[in-house]
Formats: structure tokens, C-alpha cells, sequence
């Protein structure tokens, strides 16, 4: 029987897991074992993004890494876990809000394109321009012109990118409607996150299939070799997390990247590219 002043004791991690060793609940034991490794995984991935990120500004690359995906599939706090422990000054987080009356008469991809990263710089898209290709039909917000002229440019407008030495990583974060209903709920529940409740997640378990054959539209014509569409499975945060972390870390033969003492291949099961028969589970 664990007491409070056991607790008092305590000096370090370690000696935490020794205590709930010797007093097993085997649940409780394996809850904050799993946590602990999750925690100490993720500072080791987050330092090697920190090196990454020197790299990026010793070689002036340009990195946006676009984040999609239905709402409350976690998209958010894996950015959150990107940026953490990153260099402000040269990475930057892009969450736009509804474009006003005068972007709504420019040509659609104007306002993302400021917002593109400069030499040396991460930006992170917490949604990008691919509202038009998913949430903008389903709510109604585009008409089927504009939503067909996307379709049509923004293949294009990502080749132009990719020619001119911009890396486009383009994640779609994937959790099924019991999930999303269970974040959902625990969301307007809790007072530190009922903002990030919209009039958009109230449509979310309503709308289901429709998102779902948007979805499938914007991955089958604009998933291609240049930008390709990367799948998180995203039901377990935590391991959505450090796998999309490792994914991108993979993809860059940065300085000191043979040293890191964290593994840094993604997990197949839980992060990998689109292709038609992929399991999906927010179908």
C-alpha cells in the first residue's frame, strides 16, 4: 500500500516506476510506464528536430509541413510537439482564419502564398489550402466552380513549389467517428478546450460520408510523387506523434544524424504514404 509520504521520497522518475513496481497495479503501473517512455522518446526525437532545424538554416532550405485532417484528429497537439522546443526565429505556425471579403475576390492561393517559408525556415500549415478541397464542399462554403478550379491548380501550384526548392510534406491525420465523437465530448467538457469547438465540429459525425468522399477525391488527384499525401493513423495520439516526427526527420540526411540514440525509421503501421488500398480508419 502506496502512502503519501513514499511519494515525498521520490527523487527522480525512476524512482517513481520503482514504487509502483513494488506496489503493482499492474493497469496503473503500465499506464505511467507507457507515459513514461512516451515523454522520453519524444525529448529525444524533439532534439533531433532542433538539429534538423540547423541544418534547414545552415543550408537555407525551405520546409512547410501541412497538417490535415478531420477535426479532433490531433492535429494540433502534434504541431504543438513539432514546435515545442524549435528556434521562433525560424520557424513559424500558419492557422488562418476565414478569409475576409477582399482575399475572397483574389485568386485563391494568394493569401497561403505569403505565408510560404523563407530560406532557412519551418512553417507549419494547422490546415493549409486544402479547405477547398475538403471542408469548403462539404459546408458549402465554395461553389462546385471554384472547388473544380482548385482541383485543377493546385497540382500545379505544388510542382511550382517543389521546382523552385520548397519541401511540401503533406500529412492527413486519420481517427474514426467513435473517436472523433469521444474528443468531442470531452472537449465541451473541458473549460481549457471548448474553444476549439466550432459550428464546423458540430457537422463533423452528421456530415461523416460526405467528408469521407471528399477526402478520397483530394487524395486520388492530388496525391502525386512530388507532394505526396502521408497517412497518420491517429486513433493513439501519442504514437501519431512521434511517428509523424520520425517521418519527417527520415526524409533529411541533416548533420549528426547518424549519432541520434533514438530510432528514427516511422512506424508502417502508423504512418505511411497514400495509396488507393491503404487501410483507412476514418471511413
Amino acid at each position: 500500500m502506496i502512502k503519501l509520504n513514499d511519494f515525498e521520497n521520490l527523487n527522480s522518475r525512476n524512482d517513481l516506476l520503482k514504487l509502483l513496481e513494488e506496489n503493482k497495479s499492474e493497469e496503473i503501473y503500465n499506464q505511467v510506464l507507457d507515459k513514461y517512455r512516451y515523454e522520453e522518446e519524444l525529448k529525444q526525437l524533439q532534439g533531433e528536430l532542433v538539429n534538423l532545424q540547423k541544418w534547414i538554416q545552415t543550408n537555407n532550405k525551405k520546409v512547410a509541413i501541412i497538417f490535415e485532417g478531420r477535426d479532433a484528429s490531433g492535429k494540433g497537439g502534434t504541431i504543438k510537439r513539432f514546435a515545442e522546443h524549435l528556434n521562433p526565429r525560424a520557424m513559424r505556425l500558419v492557422a488562418l482564419n476565414k478569409p475576409t471579403d477582399i482575399e475572397r475576390g483574389q485568386w485563391y492561393f494568394r493569401r497561403y502564398i505569403k505565408e510560404l517559408p523563407n530560406q532557412g525556415e519551418i512553417v507549419f500549415f494547422d490546415r493549409s489550402w486544402y479547405n477547398r478541397a475538403v471542408v469548403e464542399p462539404v459546408m458549402g462554403f465554395c461553389t462546385p466552380e471554384q472547388y473544380e478550379s482548385f482541383m485543377v491548380q493546385v497540382p500545379e501550384f505544388e510542382h511550382m513549389l517543389y521546382e523552385s526548392g520548397t519541401t511540401i510534406i503533406k500529412f492527413w491525420f486519420s481517427v474514426n467517428k467513435e473517436q472523433q465523437l469521444y474528443r468531442f465530448n470531452r472537449r465541451l467538457k473541458n473549460p481549457l478546450k471548448m474553444w476549439k469547438y466550432s459550428p464546423v465540429d458540430e457537422k463533423g459525425q452528421e456530415l461523416w460520408d460526405t467528408f469521407t468522399y471528399y477526402k478520397d477525391q483530394m487524395f486520388s488527384r492530388t496525391h502525386n510523387a512530388f507532394s505526396p499525401w502521408v497517412m497518420v493513423q491517429s486513433d493513439n495520439k501519442q504514437n501519431a506523434r512521434l511517428e509523424a516526427i520520425r517521418y519527417v526527420l527520415s526524409l533529411f540526411n541533416y548533420e549528426g544524424k547518424e549519432k541520434a540514440t533514438v530510432n528514427l525509421n516511422p512506424d508502417p503501421n502508423v504512418v505511411q504514404r497514400y495509396f488507393r488500398m491503404v487501410k483507412q480508419i476514418d471511413l
